[in-house]
């Protein structure tokens, strides 16, 4: 399998920190913040949305887009050719 270049690598990185940034600053800004009388409007559970979104919906987006970004680096770093090997790491218990 080829490897990619550094440049194709960290353009990818950046689109991908770009994107997930995006939807932070959309659910952290707009939806939680200066969207939370519009959606006050709505209830789940019993609780108002924009409520809701400020108190426990953003956690939870804000802990997928960590999942998401550490399993797509993962795949870029796998196709760049940037993985542990034993060779690249220490063994357990090797003094460092």
């Amino acid at each position: 399998m080829a490897r990619m270049t550094k440049e194709a690598y960290w353009r990818r990185q950046i689109r991908r920190i770009a994107i997930l940034l995006t939807v932070w600053a959309v659910v952290a800004f707009g939806m939680a913040i200066f969207g939370a009388p519009f959606l006050n409007g709505f209830e789940v559970g019993g609780v108002p949305f924009g409520f809701w979104m400020a108190q426990q919906g953003s956690i939870f987006v804000f802990v997928s887009l960590i999942w998401i970004y550490a399993y797509f680096s993962d795949k870029a770093d796998e196709e760049a050719g940037l993985t542990e090997t034993p060779e690249t790491t220490s063994a357990s218990g090797e003094e460092h």
